[in-house]
C-alpha cells in the first residue's frame, strides 16, 4: 500500500508538483454532508484538493471580532487553491512597474513551524504560537526565481498580534537577516535546489486583522549561494545596486507576499459579509 499523504493520516514525501482540485460532481444529501463536514475539520491542505466549506465566525460574532475568529480556521476550510492560487498575476510587480506572473510548483503539507524559521526569528513568534504553517513554493514566467510563501497560522488573539505587529516594527526585526523565514524545496521542481543558502531577499508581516504571519522568501532557480540575503524593503528602493535588486529578487518576495495576503484579507472579508 502506497504510503498515505493526507493530512490527518501521517505525513508521507511532500509531492513534488501540484494536482489541481477535483470536482465533487454531485450534490451531498444532508446527512452525508453533516458527516463530511466533521471529517473535514481533521484535515489540512493535500495537494491542491478542496479540503472543506466555510467555517463561519463564533455565533454572536461579528465584523472585526468575527473576521478574525473566520481567519484563524482558514487553515482547514478553505481551497489550497484559494489559498494559494496556481497562478498569481503581478500586474505592476516587477522593477519598474513591471508585470510578473508566478506559477506554483509545489504545496508542502501543512505542518506545524518545527524547522522553518532560523532560531531567532522562531524565538520571535513564540508568543503568539504556531496553530499551522501552510507554504507554497511559484516560479517566475521564465522560470529564472523561485519563491515560497508562508501563512503562519498562530493560537493568539488580536491585542497579541497587535503587540507583536508593534514589536516587528519598533525593533525592525522584519529587516534582520537572522530573521529570514527557510524555504520549502521540493523535489523534481525547478525550486528544489532552494535551500538556507540560496535565500536572497525576503519580506515579513504580521498581522493585526487575522491571526496570521504572511512571508516570503526569494531566490535563483539555479541553486547558486546567494550571500547575505537583503529585505525586501530595501532591494526595491529605486538605485538599488545589489544582486537581489537588480534581479528583482526583492519585487518576488514583496509582489507575492503582497497579493497572497490580499487574497486571504479578501477570503476573510467574503466569509464575514452578512448576505443581502
Amino acid at each position: 500500500m502506497a504510503p498515505a499523504t493526507g493530512l490527518g493520516m501521517g505525513f508521507g514525501e511532500p509531492e513534488a508538483y501540484d494536482r489541481r482540485a477535483r470536482a465533487t460532481g454531485a450534490l451531498i444529501r444532508p446527512r452525508v454532508a453533516v458527516a463530511a463536514a466533521c471529517m473535514v475539520l481533521g484535515l489540512g491542505l493535500t495537494g491542491g484538493a478542496v479540503t472543506g466549506s466555510w467555517l463561519t465566525g463564533e455565533p454572536g460574532k461579528s465584523g472585526a471580532a468575527g473576521g478574525f475568529a473566520t481567519a484563524g480556521a482558514m487553515w482547514h476550510s478553505v481551497p489550497v487553491d484559494q489559498l494559494f492560487p496556481p497562478t498569481v498575476d503581478g500586474h505592476g510587480a516587477g522593477p519598474g512597474g513591471a508585470a510578473r506572473t508566478w506559477t506554483r510548483v509545489a504545496v508542502a503539507p501543512d505542518s506545524g513551524c518545527a524547522g522553518a524559521f532560523d532560531p531567532l526569528l522562531r524565538k520571535a513568534l513564540a508568543p503568539v504560537g504556531c496553530a499551522r504553517l501552510l507554504r507554497a513554493t511559484y516560479t517566475d514566467a521564465t522560470r529564472s526565481y523561485v519563491t515560497t510563501v508562508g501563512l503562519l497560522f498562530t493560537k493568539a488573539d488580536a491585542p497579541a498580534m497587535t503587540a507583536l505587529a508593534a514589536r516587528f516594527e519598533n525593533e525592525g526585526l522584519a529587516r534582520r537577516t537572522d530573521f529570514v523565514p527557510r524555504p520549502y524545496a521540493a523535489k523534481g521542481t525547478v525550486a528544489a535546489a532552494f535551500g538556507d543558502k540560496q535565500r536572497a531577499s525576503w519580506t515579513v508581516s504580521v498581522l493585526t486583522e487575522a491571526p496570521v504571519v504572511v512571508y516570503a522568501v526569494s531566490g535563483w532557480a539555479d541553486g547558486r549561494a546567494a550571500g547575505p540575503p537583503e529585505p525586501a524593503a530595501d532591494a526595491t528602493r529605486s538605485g538599488a545596486t545589489t544582486a537581489a535588486a537588480q534581479a528583482g529578487l526583492g519585487n518576488e518576495a514583496q509582489g507575492l507576499a503582497d497579493r497572497i495576503g490580499r487574497g486571504l484579507r479578501q477570503t476573510v472579508k467574503s466569509a464575514t459579509e452578512e448576505p443581502s
